[in-house]
């Protein structure tokens, strides 16, 4: 298994990437830009816009796009990591490379619930959060970035535990529903003292995924108030039509779709929310390692799915896992505007598909051709060893 250490960032390297085709900013409001040169300096975006109105010398890294796609690295906004890019779930190595294969730069953990032996007791479980926490810190295999750390809250669990976690630099709670606390007045206590330290939630939404969750039901999402809607159409098992309404309606928090979720629920709720006007609401996640495995390609395909089934145009299915996520998880990436980290993916047609360009290909169902990740201004891979390949590939040329 590859040890790889938090990258160092160059201060003064500077990234130029030319000759783009097509530039998807990640913003719901204006998803496209009129732009075909970007460029970098020490790991983050500087300025975008025409070739000849942007400085482009001194560049270290020189990217020819070749007429390929920019997009804002996809952000996986759940998934349970355990030790490394081992996940004993499936005892699988190399998932998370292998999903950076599938143009993911942010993993978002809602747990390490697949842990073995994961304790249960309030010492051990905010021992093993701050662990998580400082260890996928540290561990970047390729670059991804992995905001891990995230404890199963437990009813023994007081305010002052919460203050502890924050302290200690955790961010994030895990899926409130897959440890102990299963109804609504506990889990609002609680999720109230992760806000008001600084810590951001997540609930498990629909019927049991693993042995010792539970149901919970719209009654229970809605009183605990968290901060996601964890995988409103259930990880598996999605809640009934009127319950995923009743979410959407009663409450203004984020709603997370799966690709290890219903996908007739996850349509619903992208028609629901489209009719509230509120699709920024919406933000896109695996729910992997799971019991079906794990999904490289999983931020993809959802993208595909919703774009092509749910009659979403494709350059607004891109949002809902960049710029969505960004915004509701409050990351510095996933949007192309000048500050941001320059986490970026190039990405073209599939060779052979019915659509004739990125747009048509994915509204029509297609995957996408991964050919180049970038990371902090740093090319990372080329060719996707897993996704088909792209009829325009990126290129090198300098650096």
């Amino acid at each position: 298994m590859a040890h790889d250490a938090t990258p160092t960032l160059d201060p003064n390297a500077k990234l130029v990437i030319r000759n783009i085709g097509l530039l998807l900013s990640g913003d719901l409001n204006r998803p496209i830009l009129d732009a075909d040169t970007l460029v970098a300096v020490g790991g983050r975006i500087t300025a975008i816009g025409r070739a000849k109105d942007v400085d482009q010398e001194g560049a270290t890294t020189i990217v020819d796009a070749r007429g390929s796609a920019l997009a804002p690295g996809l952000i996986d906004s759940h998934v349970h990591p355990v030790a490394g890019d081992w996940t004993p779930r499936q005892n699988q190595l190399g998932w998370i490379d292998s999903t950076l294969n599938g143009g993911v730069t942010t993993m978002i953990s809602a747990g390490e619930v697949h842990t073995p032996g994961r304790p249960r007791d309030v010492v051990g479980l905010k021992a093993m959060a701050i662990f998580a926490q400082r260890a996928f810190t540290a561990f970047r295999p390729g670059g991804m970035k992995i905001h891990a750390g995230a404890p199963v809250i437990e009813p023994d669990m007081v305010e002052s535990d919460f203050k502890d976690l924050a302290e200690a630099g955790v961010r994030l709670l895990g899926e409130v529903g897959l440890g102990g606390v299963k109804d609504g007045p506990t889990a609002k206590r609680m999720v109230g003292w992760a806000r008001k330290y600084g810590i951001q939630s997540t609930i498990h939404t629909g019927g049991p995924s693993i042995p010792g969750s539970g149901l919970i039901d719209s009654a229970v999402v809605l009183e605990a108030d968290t901060d996601v809607v964890g995988h409103i159409n259930g990880g598996h098992t999605a809640l009934p039509d009127r319950e995923i309404r009743c979410i959407c309606e009663g409450c203004g928090r984020g709603l997370e779709l799966v690709h290890n979720g219903n996908e007739r629920a996850a349509l619903y709720t992208l028609r629901i929310a489209r009719e509230m006007g509120q699709l920024d609401r919406v933000i896109l996640g695996t729910d992997g390692p799971a019991g079906s495995g794990v999904q490289p390609l999983g931020i993809l395909r959802m993208i595909a799915m919703l774009s092509s089934i749910g009659d979403l145009p494709a350059e607004q299915a891109f949002c809902l896992g960049t710029g969505n996520t960004a915004r509701m998880r409050a990351l510095d990436c996933g949007l192309i505007e000048e500050g941001r980290a320059a986490d970026l993916v190039l990405l073209d047609r599939a060779q052979h598909s019915a659509g004739r360009n990125l747009l048509e290909c994915v509204q029509l169902g297609d995957l996408p051709g991964v050919g180049m990740v970038i990371i902090d201004g740093v090319p990372r891979i080329g060719r996707s060893r897993n996704t088909p390949p792209a009829d325009k590939m990126p290129e090198v040329v300098a650096g």
